[in-house]
């Protein structure tokens, strides 16, 4: 059966799952959602972002490993009182005043004699004699049939339980809100700023018949190579084996340009009127070189990153010129403002001259 829910990318689920947790908080609706999305597309991701973001204990049940009774509890006899009485399972909130996440996933690959104890727990939030406090938050994921990985078609007494959506990767989005955060080596964001057409290649390779795929997980995977393995011929098998061997050549040639001439920790420690030479020379190497800057900023040294910044637009070698350095010191900016905003830095900002002059500049050429 087809999900006829809307498709969005991992940044709006998660700004949806935020507000849906905003309004049950207020008691003005208490439902429970459901992720579709093919292997490796975030879900899990969303979902413990979500439980960081409000601050609520996350219950992560994976439900290809259980049993019925392992949330129905198991039975013992009360002698005394002449009947069957059951243990409670120890995963399941049960606290009134903690807020907390329960994450029901691979839901669609569980065993269908799971289904009608999950019910329960769907609708009437309880599983037995067991109710979940109203604090609880209920999310469910899992993959399609169509994607390839295990999954049984979900049916209509399941499905009319959850409010759907479908995850879709999107390599713009995921470099926006969670590449940064998350501290994702540079060369994979530039990587994927100018190949964003292998962000996700599960289709075609399904279509290949071929085992290794490209998704946001395994880039985050080789993101994680990359800063733990620094013999390039070891890390080339490591990561054509998590995206593929086509995948894995184009992104060492990147790979290579970016280790040869992005050097952030010495461009933060330089002064600024002796930094120029130490700019990349190529579009991929600035890209890299912003995340990279994003990644390492702190209250320290945000007023040497913010030059950084500053200071791209007016590149004066010949080949620097020729790049959209306006466009890339902008979205460097965005992404900067945005991290000292959530950890309340946005002083060096006030304070800076560099960031006074480039916002004088961009107001002279008519821009926002």
């Amino acid at each position: 059966m087809t999900v006829n829910a809307n498709a969005v990318s991992a940044g709006e689920a998660l700004r949806v799952l935020g507000a849906a947790w905003a309004v049950q908080a207020r008691g003005d609706l208490t439902s429970s959602w459901m992720l579709h999305g093919r292997p490796g597309v975030g879900k899990t991701e969303i979902v413990q972002t979500l439980a960081r973001q409000v601050g609520a204990d996350l219950h992560d049940l994976r439900l290809t490993t259980i049993e019925p009774q392992d949330l129905r509890g198991l039975p013992f006899y009360d002698h005394a009182a002449g009947r069957t009485v059951w243990y409670r399972p120890e995963d399941l909130p049960d606290d009134p005043a903690r807020p907390a996440i329960l994450f029901l996933d691979e839901l669609t690959a569980a065993a269908p004699t799971l289904q009608p104890t999950v019910y329960g727990l769907l609708q009437e939030r309880r599983v037995g004699r067991h109710r979940l406090p109203d604090s609880v938050f209920i999310v469910a994921a899992g993959n399609m049939v169509e994607d390839g990985a295990i999954a049984y078609d979900m049916g209509t007494a399941l499905s009319d339980r959850l409010i759907h959506m479908i995850v879709q990767a999107d390599a713009e989005d995921w470099l926006k809100t969670y590449a940064a955060a998350a501290g994702i080596h540079p060369a994979v964001a530039a990587f994927l700023r100018a190949r964003p057409d292998l962000f996700e290649t599960t289709e075609d390779a399904l279509r290949r018949g071929q085992t290794i795929a490209c998704t946001p997980r395994s880039w985050a995977r080789v993101s994680r190579i990359m800063q733990a393995v620094p013999d390039r011929q070891t890390r080339q098998v490591m990561v054509a084996g998590t995206v593929g061997e086509a995948a894995a050549a184009e992104f060492a040639l990147i790979a290579d340009e970016i280790e040869a001439s992005v050097h952030v920790a010495e461009m933060l420690e330089t002064p600024r009127a002796k930094r120029a030479e130490l700019y990349p020379q190529t579009l991929h190497g600035l890209t890299a070189l912003i995340y990279g800057l994003i990644g390492a900023a702190n209250a320290q040294n945000m007023p040497a990153a913010i030059e950084i910044l500053a200071d791209m637009r007016g590149l004066g070698d010949p080949a620097q010129r020729a790049l959209p350095l306006s466009e890339l010191a902008s979205f460097g900016f965005e992404l900067l403002i945005s991290k000292a905003m959530e950890h309340d830095w946005h002083e060096a900002f006030a304070t800076s001259e560099a960031y006074a002059e480039y916002a004088r500049a961009r107001e002279a050429a008519g821009l926002p």
